[in-house]
């Protein structure tokens, strides 16, 4: 049954890779794999418990003395379903509710035109400036808001600012470079780097200055590169009014738009305080401050009578935007890599990575490099899997001490992790979210990217990475 799981996983992470030619949503791929690697485990069970989860199944049998007249079989399936599953099930959903909380409060802060408070900004006519001024934006924009709506944002801006589709291209993928580096330093700027904070495996403290230098350099790298396709000045810089677009816009004065904004940000910003006092998981920290923001809007709309009700855009109206299919994808994928923790393969696959590379560096550089290629999360998922987070105890028990201390939270192990599966994926148009939504909104060529921005991405990423990997070798 073992072989049977490994197979059917291999098969829904290739279909997940192959999206777009089979024109078969990721979402639904991944729902059906989890779903089906779950019901296969449940027969496996019996034969996996005893040697991947015998203490917390003892521990459950104490707990559930009512239990010892059933069959080792039936008393295995009551572990399944009343334990593991829902243990499964609690841990996606501290990240799927952060996820949502985010999610809502970036598209209400959009939806008002809040990011037109920097993109507005933008005046310089030359156009190597401009890509400076655009890439620098977005890195610092994605470390807070996701990197997808960042490069929808950025993409918007380039727009209504370049003319020449082949510059656009040039622009879009460096938005798409500093959009996934910008990501990769911040614990709430991408999704794994959630899941990494979420987990426990890495912090805020430890992880921005660590992972900054790494992540500049991996975006500045292919910017200088990049700038040599760009000559002279634009016709003429305006503007962006998205009131063209959004009729609320016009009724709402621009100290309530900037109110969103700040308040929205501040929000987010404040996540990692609230976690920090709290001690609480950052769900709860980005549900108080979408809580905020709600009330405010609310407050907001109730002293604009002559806006008719259909133009308000409230939270309840912002809800129907976020994108479910992300989610559904989310829990999918992690349901799928859960079953195969419990089942043991995880442990399996990290026993033969350190045998024959033993090398936390090689692991992850494997890891980003395959992040280029197949989605991000599951990669990351199941390197969550694979290592838990050790402690000091585990750590002075070990036999190899000094290998087992990259595990511990914000090791080196979490740490390059984040950054190699981030910065990774910046290496093809198709291996990031931020990639594939430019490569739609701007067609750009696949087999152009791979030309002309690749051999930058990959110089970028590795330049990035030798960075990081100096930093620990003078500052351990």
């Amino acid at each position: 049954m073992l072989t049977a799981m490994t197979l059917i996983f291999l098969t829904g992470y290739l279909a997940i890779a192959l999206e777009h030619p089979l024109k078969m949503n990721k979402a639904g791929t991944a729902l059906l794999t989890g779903t089906i690697l779950w019901v296969i485990y449940t027969f496996a069970a019996p034969e996996c418990i005893p040697t991947v989860s015998a203490d917390a199944f003892k521990l459950f049998l104490t707990t559930r003395p009512e239990l010892a007249e059933l069959s080792f079989i039936q008393q295995c399936n009551h572990f399944v379903v009343e334990h593991q599953i829902l243990e499964s099930i609690g841990e996606i959903c501290e990240t799927l509710i952060f996820l949502i909380g985010a999610m809502i409060t970036v598209e209400l802060v959009d939806a008002h035109g809040g990011f037109l408070f920097v993109t507005n900004r933008i005046t310089t006519k030359n156009k190597r400036k401009l890509l400076w001024i655009i890439a620098i934006i977005t890195f610092f924009m994605s470390s807070v808001l996701d990197n997808l709506t960042t490069s929808i944002v950025m993409i918007m801006v380039i727009r209504k600012l370049i003319a020449n589709y082949k510059e656009r291209w040039v622009f879009g993928s460096i938005i798409v470079i500093a959009a996934n580096s910008g990501g990769a330093w911040s614990p709430i700027g991408d999704v794994t780097t959630i899941m990494l904070w979420v987990r426990g495996n890495i912090s805020t403290s430890s992880t921005i200055p660590h992972l900054f230098l790494p992540s500049v350099i991996s975006a500045v790298i292919p910017i200088l590169i990049a700038q040599r396709f760009l000559h002279g000045n634009l016709s003429q810089v305006r503007a962006i009014d998205l009131a063209e677009e959004n009729e609320i816009i016009k009724e709402l004065k621009t100290k309530e738009r900037l109110s969103i904004l700040i308040i929205g940000v501040a929000c987010l910003l404040f996540v990692p305080v609230f976690k920090t006092i709290t001690h609480l998981p950052p769900f709860v920290g980005i549900l108080f401050g979408l809580g905020v923001l709600w009330f405010f809007t609310e407050m907001m709309y109730r002293r604009k009578e002559r806006i008719h009700e259909d133009l308000k855009l409230r939270v309840t109206k912002i809800v129907q935007r976020i994108d479910g299919t992300t989610l559904l994808f989310f829990l999918g994928i992690l349901l799928a890599v859960d079953a195969l923790r419990y089942a043991g393969i995880l442990d399996m696959v990290s026993e033969g990575l350190d045998k024959y590379i033993g090398n936390v560096y090689a692991v992850n550089m494997i890891i980003g490099t395959l992040s280029a290629i197949v989605d991000n999360v599951p990669l990351v998922a199941g390197a969550i899997a694979m290592y838990p987070v050790a402690t000091d105890a585990m750590v002075m028990a070990s036999t190899n001490p000094e290998y087992l201390n990259h595990f511990t939270q914000d090791g080196i192990f979490w740490q390059f992790l984040a950054y190699c599966a981030g910065v990774g994926g910046s290496m093809l148009i198709i291996g990031s979210a931020a990639g594939v939504v430019v490569m739609g909104l701007e067609r750009i060529n696949f087999l152009w990217y791979l030309r002309v921005i690749t051999p930058m991405a990959v110089a970028g990423y590795l330049a990035g990475a030798g960075v990081y990997i100096i930093q620990n070798s003078i500052f351990p």
